[in-house]
Parts: C-alpha cells; structure tokens; sequence
C-alpha cells in the first residue's frame, strides 16, 4: 500500500471545490505509483462540507474510505491551532464532519482551537492524529511542552519543508522529536497542485482498510517513508503551477486579489541537493 498522508483538493483555500479539479489530481496522484490518500483539507477552507458532498457525488464510499477509480480515500482535515501549527486528523467521513461542526467557532485566524481541546475533542472519536510540519517557521509546533506533543500519533516529514530546507535537515528534525516521544514519522506531500503527488509516500506491509488499521499500523512501524529523487522538481514546478494557476483564478474573477497569497507559499529557487529514492528509517 502506497499512500500519501497529506494532501488537499483544492487549489486554494478561497476556491470552491471543483469535481474537475480533483479529478485531474487524483489522475496524477495514481500515474505517480499511489493507492491511497488521505484527503486532510484545511479546515476553514472555503465551504469545507462542498468537498466531502462533491466526493459523495463523485465516488462511492464504503463506510471508511472513498473508492476513487482504484484509490482508497481516507476523509480527514488540516487544523490550526491557537499556539501555531497544524494538526491532520483522519478518520471516517461521518467522524471527520461531526468533528468539524465542532470547530465552526474556531476558523477564523485569532480564534483558533487550543491544542489542548482540540485533543480532548478529537480523543472523543478513533482518529488518527498527526503533528504536520512540525518545524515550519511560519507555523511551528514548537510552542508546545513535550507533553501536549505526546498526545498526538505521528510526525509529518512534510515535501514543502524538504524542499524549502533540506531532506537531511528536516529529516533529522523530525526524527529527533519523534524518537523522544516514542512516536513514528509519516510522509506527506502536503499537494494542492497536482505534479506534487510522489514527493513524499509511505508503503505499508499490508493494505489498511479503515483509519483504525491505518493507525494501527503506523504505530506498530508496519511502514516506511520514501522520499522522491526528483521532489525538488515536483514541489517547485506545483509551485509555479500554482502560483501562475492564482493569477488565472483571479483574472476571471474566481479568487480575490486579497486571497490569493492565504496559503504557505515558498521561494522557487532551488536549495540543497537531495538524496535520490532515499527511505527513512521509522
């Protein structure tokens, strides 16, 4: 099983969901060598319940993932927290959509969720829950005490931050925390462009069916994370992609000018050299 655990539908947060779109996406999620995903779409983006309603007109769902034209989709959603950072929280769709109504007082910037009741909401269900990119600058977890950290299941070697600071830097990073905690690393691409999909995977030993074998698995080491020899291009080139994409949406008035620049965007140039087909050790 291959599968990526961080990814999006959307190309931006202030765009509604397009079946189209996320059509394409998946298109190339599965050309790239995947056979899962977990959707974890940003939780106060634009009419967040359209994408889950989109998907339910589009593929048939069997209780606990989406079967999408040989992809299993795996429901969940990004949120942030008031302390700064991002948590991914996978389950079943009608868990993922309860929680969410839960957060409605929570999604504007200045109002996040604490992480701490986040927690205590999300322990109400048997959710899957990962600390994404956990040394981003502009987002950090950081700001948490080892304890609150201890909470969550995995940490997110995220392909943005690979590519903005380095595999063996980041890598290094996020093994670090997760060793002290006892937890493991899980791969993510973090996409909202399509050419992004393997960057970053994960291969299970065997096929995860539900989010509980999902989390299961990944908590007894039954994985290992791959990282992309060509990440640098795939990340750069969906980021140009959709920084031209933007300018596009804007133009023919389906973004504001406002909101074009909401999501984490980084510089283009290249960094570091990268390590070619490189497993991670989890």
């Amino acid at each position: 099983m291959r599968i990526d655990l961080h990814t999006h539908a959307k190309l931006s947060k202030a765009t509604e969901f397009s079946e189209a779109y996320y059509r394409q996406m998946l298109e190339e999620a599965a050309a790239a060598g995947l056979t899962a995903l977990a959707l974890t779409e940003h939780f106060n983006t634009r009419n967040f319940k359209d994408v889950y309603a989109g998907l339910d007109r589009m593929f048939p769902y069997n209780g606990h993932v989406y079967e999408a034209n040989g992809l299993s989709l795996f429901p969940g959603m990004e949120v942030d927290i008031r302390e700064k950072g991002h948590i991914l929280l996978i389950g079943s769709r009608d868990e993922v959509l309860e929680l969410r109504e839960r957060l409605d007082l929570y999604t504007e910037k200045g109002r996040f969720i604490s992480f701490d009741l986040l927690m205590d909401f999300a322990d109400d269900y048997p959710l899957l829950k990962i600390g994404a990119h956990p040394f981003r600058e502009s987002n950090p977890l950081l700001g948490l005490s080892r304890e609150q950290l201890s909470r969550l299941d995995a940490f997110d070697l995220n392909a943005k931050d690979v590519y903005r600071y380095g595999l063996e830097v980041n890598r290094e990073q996020v093994e670090q925390l997760a060793r002290e905690l006892g937890k493991p690393v899980t791969g993510g691409s973090d996409t909202h462009q399509c050419l992004q999909f393997g960057s970053v995977w994960n291969e299970l030993e065997r096929e995860a069916r539900t989010a509980a074998e999902l989390k299961g698995a990944l908590l007894r080491g039954e994985h290992n994370v791959f990282v992309s020899d060509d990440l640098e291009l795939r990340v750069k080139a969906a980021v140009m992609l959709k920084k031209l994409m933007k300018k596009l949406a804007v133009l023919e008035g389906e973004l504001v000018p406002a909101a074009a620049g909401e999501d984490d965007e980084m510089p283009v140039n290249g960094l570091n050299t990268r390590r070619a087909g490189t497993t991670l050790e989890v």
